[in-house]
């Protein structure tokens, strides 16, 4: 096969040339814009699962949605130990230069840029940490209106007149939030507070999160109307009858065809998880001599893509870990051996290796803090990454 007519696509947020499996999301929320547009009430969306099955990319997805509807949009990256109020203001800024332009009162973004201005300077406070930033806006900051320091008002009295603005259009504006699992407690609280407010007020924004597997239950920990204030989408792996258009639609664009016993292998190989579907698609391809792909083809690439993974997708993310936290997943990693990778007691990890369950605390934390593993529920936790305990157990 030619390697340049390659169609499959590995990669971090990496749209792939088919979107399989995701046209019920995508359809809900071509309705969510419409209601929202015609000022029907809707709620924001939280997309959650583990990393792989392709979140980031939808999250992208549905922004394209948005923007061919010219409505305003802004995304940002939440990161740990970091504050949202930059983020959030860089994202506003988007959202305000994609409708304000459009606008018929050229004082009407004006204002709204004078709020995100004073908003944005709030963050003078936190200069001694590296974070600051100043809007490029040659407007002055709006005294009295978002820099209160309090940030939950603050993205109240924001979001209102970012809102009113998009009204003014007949559009609406979505801010988009990836990682969302990182943003300090204290701060999803406060962003929870206002997208309560703004719905009540029936403007015409909403905030799109995605983030890991107890993303549910960190938001309703931090405001307790969380359940009823966002719209949950788990994003998981795609079943058979879904995985196999993602191997043979853009295969067959290249005028090139699966046997189906090469399917049924790719799939025990990859569950369907879309990254995996991806890289083992990758390498398949580049190991096929000709049309149609064999399973021969498929076992051929497999130690190939295997090797990558154990790089790119594994390797870097175990590297990360300190020598207590690497021992924490080994021992997570033995014990799902038993239990078929499905969450695992923490008494039953200190028991493993002999331990004192208070004395394995701080590596628990800290593999939850850089998001190896999770914890959906009291005294359990799972890897973040799927197949990640065959990964250990193989090394």
């Amino acid at each position: 096969m030619d390697p340049i007519r390659n169609p499959y696509a590995p990669g971090a947020g990496q749209r792939p040339p088919l979107l399989a499996g995701r046209d019920r999301e995508l359809q809900q929320f071509e309705i969510t814009l419409e209601r929202i547009a015609a000022g029907r009430p809707e709620r924001s969306m939280v997309l959650f699962g583990l990393r792989g099955v392709g979140k980031t990319v939808l999250l992208n997805t549905l922004r394209g949605q948005a923007v061919r509807r010219a409505w305003g949009t802004g995304k940002i990256e939440a990161r740990p130990d970091q504050s949202i109020r930059i983020p959030i203001a860089q994202a506003v800024h988007a959202a305000i230069r994609e409708v304000g332009h459009r606008h018929r009162d050229p004082d009407r973004p004006d204002e709204v840029a004078g709020v995100l201005r004073s908003f944005a300077l709030r963050t003078e406070l936190d200069a001694r940490k590296g974070r600051r930033w100043t809007p490029p806006l040659d407007v002055p900051a709006t005294k009295g209106r978002g820099d209160s320091g309090d940030l939950e008002l603050d993205l109240v009295e924001l979001f209102t007149d970012l809102g009113g603005l998009a009204r003014d259009l007949g559009v609406g504006v979505a801010l988009f939030i990836d990682e969302m699992q990182d943003i300090a407690p204290v701060e999803l609280a406060a962003l929870c507070g206002a997208c309560h407010e703004i719905s009540q007020q029936g403007a015409p924004l909403i905030v799109v999160g995605a983030g890991l597997p107890h993303l549910p239950v960190a938001l309703a920990a931090s405001k307790s109307y969380a359940e009823r204030l966002f719209r949950y989408v788990p994003v998981d792996r795609l079943p058979r009858e879904m995985a196999n258009p993602a191997w043979t639609r853009p295969a067959a664009t290249e005028g090139v065809q699966f046997e189906q016993d090469a399917l049924d292998v790719l799939y025990r190989l990859t569950d369907g998880y879309p990254y995996f579907v991806q890289a083992y698609g990758k390498a398949t391809w580049d190991a096929a001599v000709t049309s149609p792909i064999t399973v021969r083809d498929v076992l051929t690439a497999a130690p190939e893509a295997g090797a990558e993974l154990a790089v790119g997708f594994f390797g870097a993310r175990f590297d990360r870990a300190t020598p207590a936290e690497r021992e924490y997943m080994s021992a997570m990693a033995d014990l799902g051996a038993e239990h078929g990778d499905a969450a695992i007691s923490t008494a039953e990890v200190a028991k493993h290796l002999d331990r004192k369950p208070q004395s394995l605390s701080p590596a628990r934390d800290g593999l939850i803090k850089k998001g190896l593993v999770y914890s959906a529920e009291r005294g359990k936790v799972s890897f973040t990454v799927p197949h990640f305990g065959m990964f250990l157990r193989s090394r």
